[in-house]
């Protein structure tokens, strides 16, 4: 379909579950907004089961209480209900995932392709000019396939929460920070609360794909081989900083685990690594003409089960451009992950000494905003300031990468 208006139509996709006392918060955010050509689609889920389990039956009534908040709203909302009894997520179709996935499917029922589907989370707080800021972003960027949006966790009340979401900040701004110095395409971060889309772009790529959890990164990384990721808006949207264990991995199981003092899962990875992406980067065109090694030559090799993955490559595209294309897309942002992890501990480097090493390399003039002792200093000995300190520091470094790209 094509949207005979001028100005596109939001769709917001809201996930929800055990958010009662979020919700109207949300809802205000949502009422206040400058851009009023919106309509909200929310799906409020569990598994159908947790109406059995007495340690679950009180999520499963705090979802009721949910649908009845929403349905006394005087704006237009579509409730999807996964959450009455009966109704609920039954087998593998379970979590954030498959919400999205019913939420977007949903839109893309209804909408025209140019219409725009912004993805939130309950606990999220965003300003008036959020969707402005949305609309105005793609009219700039037509081509544009998404928006990974700038994000920032305010510090509440919680020291606990204050000290696990800072420390994983400091991880997320670090990986992006260096996937950004290094030119990788895969520079997104990916929180579900802070992706925007065109139907057209969704409807390209199939859809979204459900996962229990990472949806959002496996989605973007689709949108990523298709076209361009904006990274940067003006407008930042707020995640809450909470201990939640709703999903398998990310923001909320990431704090748990590192209030009980496990970052295994989280590391500071060392910049000699993403070296190595970088330096394998500039060799595909040399690539494309004759067979040399990489640095991560064996990685590849493994991951691929083919230690001459790149021929059929070579043979399938006739130029230079369109073979280190086609690599990238196949060394994607999951691989480089993977590379980084198996590859963190033959550095023998702590989380602080890889830091530090990053930061007097790269950053140096910054380490005197940060001020601490670098030779001596520990995550866990550190004060909640000086944590958020390093955070603002990463998050204003971030910020310089995605405002110089959105002027190119």
């Amino acid at each position: 379909m094509i949207n005979k208006l001028s100005a596109p139509k939001i769709y917001i996709a809201l996930p929800v579950i055990n958010e009662l006392e979020n919700i109207q918060a949300f809802l205000s955010d949502l009422i206040n907004q400058t851009y009023t050509n919106y309509e909200l689609f929310v799906c409020v889920n569990q598994l159908d089961n947790w109406w059995d389990d007495s340690d679950k039956v009180t999520i499963c009534e705090n979802n009721l209480a949910t649908i009845g908040l929403l349905n006394k709203q005087d704006i237009n909302i579509n409730i999807i209900d996964k959450s009455t009894k009966g109704f609920g997520w039954v087998g593998k179709q379970i979590g954030v995932g498959w919400a999205r996935k019913v939420l977007m499917d949903a839109i893309n029922e209804v909408a025209y392709k140019d219409d725009i589907v912004v993805s939130l989370d309950a606990d999220t707080r965003f300003n008036e000019n959020y969707f402005n800021s949305i609309v105005d972003i793609f009219k700039k960027n037509s081509k544009a396939v998404a928006i990974s949006n700038p994000y920032y966790h305010n510090l509440i009340d919680d020291d606990n929460a204050n000290r696990a979401i800072l420390r994983y900040e400091i991880y997320m701004r670090h990986y992006a920070i260096n996937l950004w110095r290094i030119n990788c395409p895969y520079n997104f971060t990916a929180l579900g609360s802070a992706i925007s889309f065109p139907l057209w772009a969704y409807r390209k790529i199939g859809g979204i794909t459900p996962m229990k959890s990472g949806e959002d990164f496996y989605f973007l990384q689709k949108l990523a081989k298709t076209g361009k990721i904006i990274n940067y808006n003006k407008e930042k949207v707020y995640p809450a900083a909470r201990f939640s264990d709703r999903v398998f991995f990310g923001t909320g199981p990431a704090m748990i685990k590192g209030n009980n003092g496990n970052w295994e899962s989280y590391p500071i990875y060392h910049n000699s690594l993403f070296n190595n992406i970088m330096e394998t980067y500039e060799l595909l065109p040399t690539l494309y003409h004759k067979d040399i090694p990489l640095p991560l030559s064996s990685f590849i090799a493994e991951q691929f089960k083919d230690d001459k993955w790149w021929v059929a490559l070579r043979n399938n595209y006739k130029t230079e451009e369109q073979f280190v294309k086609s690599c990238i897309v196949k060394i994607d942002g999951l691989r480089i992950l993977q590379y980084l992890k198996s590859n963190q501990d033959t550095i023998g480097m702590t989380d602080e000494e890889c830091l530090k090493d990053f930061f007097f390399k790269y950053y140096k003039d910054v380490i005197k905003e940060i001020n601490i002792n670098f030779d001596t200093f520990n995550f866990d000995d550190l004060t909640t300031m000086q944590l958020n300190t390093i955070r603002d520091v990463l998050c204003a470094i971030e910020e310089s990468y995605q405002l110089s790209e959105s002027n190119q």
